[in-house]
C-alpha cells in the first residue's frame, strides 16, 4: 500500500512537471539536419516548427486538476482491490479452519479393539462350521467398519457383494461303505499337491478365496 502511494505521488509530480512545459518547438539544423526539441527558441539558423502550442495558465491549471483527479481515482481503485484481496484471504482462512479434519480410522481405539476381536475369533475357529464362519465374517465386517471408516467400508461391502457365494447349507448325503468279505490291501495313492490358493479380494487386513474363506494378510 505504501509503495503504491509513493508511486502515485511520483507520477503526479512528473505529470505536473510535464504540464509546466507548455510549449514544444522542433528545431532542425539546416546543415546537419539534426533535430532537437525545446520549449523556447531555436538556436542559430535552425528551422523552428511548433509541435505543441503554448497553453494559457487556465489550460495548464485544468490539465493539472484532471491529472490529480485521475491519480486520485487510480489510488482509490488500488485501495479497493487491496481491501478485496485481504477480505478474500481472510474468508479462505476462516473456511479452512472451520473444515473438519479427516479422522484416522486405522489408528483409532475402535480399530484396535476390533482387530484383537478378529484375531481371537480366528484363533478359536476350527473345523470350518457354518456358525464359526458367520462369527469370523461378523468380526471381519466390524473391523472393516472401524478401521476403514464409513466410506472405505462401503467400498469393501460393494466388492464383497460382487463375489460369488459358494456357501452350501444343504447337509451332505450319508455314504455307507460295505466292507469286503476278504481283506483288501489298499493301494497307496500319491498325495496330490495342494491346490494353490486363489484370492478374489484383498484389503489392507484380510484376503478372501473363491470358497469364501478368510485369511489374515
Amino acid at each position: 500500500m505504501i509503495r503504491a502511494q509513493h508511486l502515485l505521488a511520483c507520477l503526479c509530480v512528473a505529470w505536473i512537471g510535464t504540464g509546466a512545459q507548455a510549449q514544444v518547438v522542433r528545431c532542425t539544423d539546416p546543415v546537419t539536419g539534426k533535430v532537437t526539441y525545446t520549449d523556447g527558441s531555436c538556436a542559430g539558423g535552425a528551422t523552428a516548427r511548433e509541435v505543441e502550442a503554448r497553453k494559457t495558465p487556465e489550460d495548464i491549471q485544468r490539465e493539472r486538476e484532471q491529472a490529480a483527479q485521475a491519480l486520485a481515482h487510480k489510488q482509490q481503485r488500488l485501495e479497493a482491490e487491496n481491501k478485496a484481496a485481504e477480505t478474500e484471504a481472510l474468508r479462505n482462512a476462516q473456511r479452512d479452519s472451520a473444515r473438519p479434519a479427516t479422522p484416522d480410522y486405522a489408528r483409532s481405539p475402535e480399530c484396535a479393539r476390533s482387530r484383537r476381536n478378529l484375531d481371537v475369533v480366528l484363533s478359536s475357529a476350527s473345523g470350518g462350521s457354518y456358525d464359526q464362519s458367520q462369527r469370523v465374517e461378523a468380526a471381519q465386517r466390524q473391523m472393516d467398519l472401524d478401521c476403514l471408516g464409513p466410506a472405505g467400508y462401503a467400498e469393501v461391502e460393494k466388492a464383497r457383494a460382487s463375489r460369488p457365494t459358494t456357501v452350501n447349507t444343504t447337509p451332505a448325503p450319508v455314504v455307507v461303505v460295505v466292507p469286503p468279505r476278504h481283506p483288501v490291501r489298499p493301494t497307496p495313492q500319491p498325495t496330490p499337491a495342494p491346490e494353490p490358493k486363489q484370492f478374489t479380494q484383498c484389503n489392507v487386513f484380510r484376503c478372501y478365496d473363491k470358497q469364501g474363506n478368510v485369511y489374515p494378510r
